[in-house]
C-alpha cells in the first residue's frame, strides 16, 4: 500500500526528530522520555522509596526513567493493553485496567499499599476524526484520573497527558477538585503542532 503524504511527512518528522536520535544514543525506548524527565525536574515528582503507577506504560519510555529513581527499595506497577519488554524493578501487568480481572492484578501487586505517584501517558488510536478522537483522549485521562483517586495516598502525585480541546478545560477543573496544586506542563520534547500537554497534580486530597 502507498504511503500517503501525510504518513510520509510524519515518517520523515519522526526519523529526523532530535529527540528520536537522541533516545536511540541514551538507550530509551522512546523520545516520551525526554517528556518525563523534563517534568520530574521541574515538579520532583520522584524519589527514592517511592510507589508508581504507569499506565499505558508501553513500550516503557517512562518506566525506563523512573525505576532507578526509585531505587530497589521502590515499587513500580505499569501496565498496558500492549506487550512491554520487562524493566529492571517494575512489575508489568498486561491488559486494560479497566477490565476488573485486571485491575485485581493491579491492586495486588501494590500488596495493600497506596501508591505515591499515578503517570499516564495514554493516548487513543487515532481515527482522524478530531472530535472523536478528542472524545477518546479525555475519556482516557478520565479514567487514569479514577485510578489515581482509588490508589493514591494522602499528598500523592497525578501526571497525565491530555490534549487541548473540548473536555479539556472541564477536566482541568476536576483534577484541581482532588489536588492542592495543578501545573500544566508543555515538555520541549513534545512537538510544538501537537495539542498535548501533560496535567500534574500534587497533594492528593484523599
Amino acid at each position: 500500500m502507498a504511503r500517503t503524504k501525510t504518513s510520509k511527512k510524519w515518517m520523515d518528522e519522526h526519523v529526523n526528530d532530535p529527540y528520536v536520535k537522541q533516545a536511540k544514543i541514551d538507550g530509551y525506548r522512546s523520545r516520551a522520555s525526554y517528556k518525563i524527565i523534563e517534568i520530574n525536574d521541574k515538579d520532583k515528582l520522584f524519589r527514592t522509596g517511592s510507589i508508581v503507577m504507569d499506565l499505558g506504560a508501553a513500550p516503557g519510555g517512562w518506566s525506563q526513567v523512573v525505576a532507578p529513581l526509585i531505587g530497589n527499595s521502590g515499587h513500580l506497577i505499569a501496565s498496558d493493553i500492549l506487550p512491554m519488554d520487562g524493566i529492571g524493578g517494575a512489575t508489568f501487568i498486561q491488559g486494560d485496567f479497566t477490565d476488573e480481572a485486571v485491575y485485581e492484578q493491579i491492586v495486588a501487586a501494590l500488596n495493600n499499599e497506596k501508591v505515591d505517584v499515578v503517570m499516564s501517558d495514554m493516548a487513543p488510536n487515532i481515527s482522524g476524526v478530531n472530535t472523536t478522537d478528542q472524545y477518546s483522549s479525555i475519556y482516557l485521562v478520565e479514567l487514569a484520573l479514577d485510578m489515581a483517586r482509588n490508589v493514591l495516598k494522602p499528598g500523592g502525585s497525578f501526571c497525565a497527558k491530555v490534549f487541548q480541546g473540548v473536555g479539556y478545560e472541564e477536566y482541568v477543573k476536576d483534577v484541581r477538585r482532588s489536588f492542592d496544586k495543578v501545573v500544566v506542563r508543555k515538555p520541549a520534547a513534545s512537538r510544538p503542532r501537537s495539542r498535548e500537554v501533560y496535567i500534574v497534580g500534587k497533594g492528593f486530597k484523599a
